[in-house]
């Protein structure tokens, strides 16, 4: 016996961007874990049919006779043309998704205005905006002509709160959070749900791309405290997912203890 009911979640079908690791890879798992199918979409598809081997053995493991399909789909959802024929590529018998998780996100550098890449800039605005809009565009026509659905998008503490450094991604998250406010509000008379988990300091190979592969400089973002992991989102994730049908987490707002803001948090002194 558990404590929760997620028995909401048997034979579900959810779809995950950026799945093929950190944040989107723990939250397939646990998914699959919760008797769910899983469509794992992101663009490194070796990485992908590698998450989908530990979703069938987390649904295995689980003992459950409910969900158990995991599919793999190549896609960019920052290339406007790959999502135009997105929908025909996800096997039939699951195309009915009941829960979508717009967790694909893109951030590099920390330029300082004045010295910002346009290219990166772009990057950015077309993974974290343009694709989370046009790939959610596409499912709401869907949840609206079924009557149900939930769209769960992956914000961040830096949508919430500007910092140096930060100008861009901060910009694309707020992004986020106003859409995601004004998709609540043009479904208030549906019973389709909408949340946005927006996480503080979290350790994924995120930050390792923001540092453009250096290791040792994405290490000091976190030297001193424990931050969060992917799983820990992907519990808030999957939490949001499993609650009633007349229960919609609007925001869930996660922080590691030590941290209270986008640029305040207590780092233990060295010894």
């Amino acid at each position: 016996m558990t404590v929760f009911n997620a028995s909401r979640l048997l034979g579900k079908t959810v779809l995950i961007t950026g799945a093929s690791s950190g944040i989107g890879a723990a939250t397939a798992v646990l998914f699959a874990k919760g008797g769910s199918n899983v469509i794992l979409t992101a663009r490194r598809a070796d990485a992908l049919q590698k998450v989908a081997d530990q979703c069938t053995a987390a649904h295995k493991e689980a003992g459950l006779q409910h969900g158990g399909k995991f599919v793999t789909i190549q896609i960019d959802v920052s290339d406007r043309s790959q999502i135009n024929g997105f929908l025909e590529r996800i096997p039939v018998d699951l195309r009915e998704i009941d829960i979508l998780v717009n967790n694909a996100g893109y951030v590099v550098g920390v330029d300082k205005v004045g010295d910002l890449s346009l290219d990166n800039m772009e990057g950015m605005f077309a993974t974290n905006v343009f694709g989370l809009i046009a790939l959610t565009q596409l499912f709401i026509k869907e949840f609206k002509k079924r009557k149900t659905g939930h769209v769960i998008n992956l914000g961040s503490i830096a949508g919430r709160e500007a910092y140096a450094g930060g100008s861009i991604y901060c910009a694309t998250k707020h992004a986020v959070n106003a859409f995601t406010g004004s998709l609540m509000r043009e479904l208030v008379d549906t019973p389709i749900r909408v949340t946005e988990i927006q996480p503080g300091m979290v350790e994924t190979e995120f930050s390792v791309i923001r540092f453009k592969g250096d290791q040792s400089a994405a290490d000091k973002v976190y030297e001193g405290l424990q931050p969060l992991m992917a799983e820990d989102i992907a519990e808030e994730i999957v939490w949001a997912a499993s609650r009633p049908p007349h229960v919609n987490l609007a925001e869930v707002f996660v922080l590691p203890v030590n941290q209270a803001s986008a640029t305040l948090n207590y780092r233990a002194p060295k010894l």
